[in-house]
């Protein structure tokens, strides 16, 4: 029996952290009980700088039992970063690992067809929706929105699929070797190339607590994610530029016609307009380009993605081995 070892970042989870170790505990008691995974399993929160009670929450649970880890990191790093904290934390301790969020919104029951699949032979498995029955009209519209546009930029990402995933060990050391800052995990994870499936559940509302995820977080996550994996924005603007250059050579021989036919008087409302229209299109070029610009200095700095300050692992030393990534 192989070890498995779920990860859930936290970030202010303290209405949610009771019923979801509740539901959680349950969950690993059953799949040890029928066999399916090794009693060295483990259930890791992943504090990532909260402001409430989570940290303090996480070290009961600890020391209550044992099947409870906690990992506390230096400060807020984001979604992104906290999980990656989990999962480089315990991969050496584990077989394969499940990450999903402190909500419990994906379903926890999608995990005994997830360890199914890794014993059939897959790394990776996807936890995909199989419908968005409790979005609003706008949240899906959006959702379905990214995921096409991410595709259509060169973005790998698996359609409906957000971070509730399994990965053996093996592709956690892979994923290891991938060592830019801006980490987008949803691309980065398909780009491993091991084998893998996906499983299919229906999300649930949330039971408790406020979505961390609202549309400005939303928005800036979606443009984090292309402009990590593709560049394919930059080649847009530089198509863009092309097609203003040949207008421009229309409006150009428009301009010789109406001279040499005596109409010499410009229009205000074309001169208006493409003057807005030039300098508005210059401005969001050179914008995207400041940003591609912005991620290279920030990679060639090196900075860590994230500093772990506590580690509650299962022997006392654990605890006192800040690691940084």
């Amino acid at each position: 029996m192989d070890t498995l070892y779920l990860v859930i970042p936290c970030y202010n989870e303290e209405e949610v952290l009771p019923e979801t170790s509740k539901q959680l505990l349950k969950k690993m008691q059953s799949l040890m009980q029928a066999q399916k995974i090794s009693n060295k399993s483990r259930i890791v929160f992943v504090n990532d700088g909260s402001k409430d009670r989570t940290w303090e929450m996480i070290e009961q649970y600890h020391a209550e039992n044992p099947i409870f880890q906690g990992v506390c990191l230096s400060r807020n790093r984001g979604h992104q970063n906290a999980l990656l904290a989990g999962l480089m934390t315990v991969k050496d301790h584990c077989d394969m690992t499940i990450s999903l969020d402190a909500d419990l919104q994906d379903d926890i029951d999608a995990i005994d067809a997830m360890v199914e699949k890794y014993y059939a032979g897959n790394d990776v498995v996807y936890g995909v929706r199989s419908a968005r029955k409790t979005d609003t009209f706008f949240k899906k519209f959006t959702a379905e929105s990214f995921y096409k546009i991410m595709k259509h930029l060169g973005a790998d990402v698996v359609y409906n699929h957000a971070d509730y995933r399994l990965m053996s060990r093996r592709t956690l050391e892979g994923l290891a070797s991938f060592g830019e800052v801006n980490m987008f995990l949803r691309g980065v994870v398909p780009m491993i190339g091991y084998p893998s499936d996906m499983v299919y559940y229906e999300r649930k509302e949330r039971f408790a607590g406020t979505s961390k995820y609202p549309l400005k977080k939303m928005l800036a996550f979606a443009w984090e994610g292309i402009t990590s994996l593709s560049t394919k924005p930059i080649a847009l603007i530089t198509r863009l530029g092309i097609l203003i250059f040949l207008v421009s050579i229309v409006m150009l021989i428009y301009s010789l016609v109406r001279h040499l036919t005596g109409a010499t008087i410009t229009g205000w409302t074309s001169m208006i307009v493409s003057i807005w229209a030039i300098g508005g299109l210059q401005l969001l070029a050179i914008g995207v380009i400041g940003q591609y610009i912005g991620k290279v200095y920030l990679e060639t700095k090196q900075r860590p993605r994230f500093i772990v300050k506590t580690y509650l692992g299962d022997t006392p030393d654990s605890q006192e081995t800040p690691e940084s990534f």
